[in-house]
């Protein structure tokens, strides 16, 4: 019988083959220079499509986890394990819901340190168990695997979120692997982590926001963000505020007419909204223009991230573009400096973002 691979709406099939070959692969199940099951043989494993299975060999290539070889077949890298490569846990409960760790996990794979080294890929999985749960799980996988270190975006919103974060961090550490933590530190702004973190100056990606709008003349201006949420959004909120004192901050459960018509009551023309991320800022404007307001003509709207839909919305958002690829190739290097002297104080690695001007403001 096929094992077919689970239908999650916000992960690839792909890379759901990807992952679960390249966990295989890692773990010594195919040793070096064996050769690898043909694409037939897994399309019949998984059940899918001789294409997705394609591109999952790829990519499994790019890592040098197998070497293809035309008209003799898929061979085991002779490379991917050796005296001074590594193996490295990726714990991105988020990978299949947030569009900026996806690009964060490509430049940890492809970073130039990283050529070595192997990835295990591990996400939550929509509808099963908790995130929290399957966080968990994870975490005792990577421990069982004896991964070198581990790549750990925390859990977002709630204090069970929070809680998990902590009771992993504190596995990790009890088995003596080192954490760097991507995007998001485990306690609130502004406590620090006492882990090392990439990501970027989210206090300054407000400013830059708020500066444009400026710029612009806006005359008032308000930030918006989901209750709850991330560390992150409370440094933006907090760069906002250094910015624009005078401004407002609404903090909402949902974006609805209710919710933003509360809003607009007293907005004059040329006003302008900064939102927590580009997900906020896409709902805020589809609110806005189906109450018949008009982008940027009434309002103006800027989001942070640079996801790849933001400049796909109806009137193209203007944000704060997070490099994400260059996050994760500095978390990489962070990881090895880390596990070349373990003692060093915990550091926190920010890397430039920069505006990117579109339609919206």
């Amino acid at each position: 019988m096929p094992r077919k691979i689970n239908n999650l709406p916000n992960v690839p099939k792909y890379r759901q083959v990807f992952e679960m070959l390249s966990h295989e692969i890692l773990s010594g199940k195919y040793p070096p220079a064996q050769k690898f099951p043909s694409e037939a043989a897994l399309v019949q494993r998984f059940g899918t499509s001789r294409i997705t299975i394609g591109r999952a060999l790829r990519e499994l290539s790019q890592r040098g986890l197998v070497e293809r070889v035309a008209g003799s077949g898929t061979f085991v890298g002779r490379g991917h394990v050796s005296a001074d490569s590594l193996v490295f846990g990726l714990l991105i409960p988020d990978l299949g819901t947030s569009e900026i760790f996806e690009p964060i996990c490509q430049g940890i794979a492809t970073a130039p340190t990283a050529s070595r080294h192997g990835l295990l890929w591990g996400h939550s999985t929509a509808g099963a168990a908790p995130p929290e749960e399957q966080a968990l799980g994870l975490c005792e996988q990577f421990i069982a695997s004896n991964v070198a270190g581990v790549f750990f975006a925390p859990l977002e919103r709630g204090e069970s979120a929070r809680k998990t974060n902590v009771t992993i961090a504190g596995r990790l550490q009890d088995a003596r692997i080192p954490i760097v933590l991507l995007d998001r530190s485990l306690e609130p702004y502004p406590h620090c982590a006492h882990h090392d973190l990439v990501g970027i100056d989210n206090r300054c990606a407000a400013q830059l926001a708020v500066a444009h709008l400026v710029e612009r003349g806006a005359g008032q201006i308000s930030f918006v963000a989901y209750s709850g949420g991330a560390a992150t959004v409370d440094a933006r909120i907090a760069g906002f505020r250094e910015s624009f004192q005078a401004g407002s901050v609404y903090r909402v459960d949902e974006i609805t007419a209710a919710s933003v018509g509360a809003m607009l009551k007293s907005f004059r023309p040329g006003d302008g909204f900064v939102c927590a991320n580009d997900r906020t800022a896409g709902e805020f404007m589809r609110v806005v223009l189906a109450l018949g307001y008009r982008v940027p003509e009434h309002l103006r709207i800027v989001g942070i991230d640079d996801v790849e839909y933001a400049s796909l919305l109806r009137v193209p958002l203007t944000t704060v573009r997070q490099p994400c690829r260059e996050i994760g190739e500095a978390a990489m290097e962070t990881m090895l400096s880390r596990i070349a002297r373990p003692n060093r104080p915990s550091r926190e690695v920010l890397v430039e973002c920069r505006l990117v001007v579109r339609e919206s403001a």
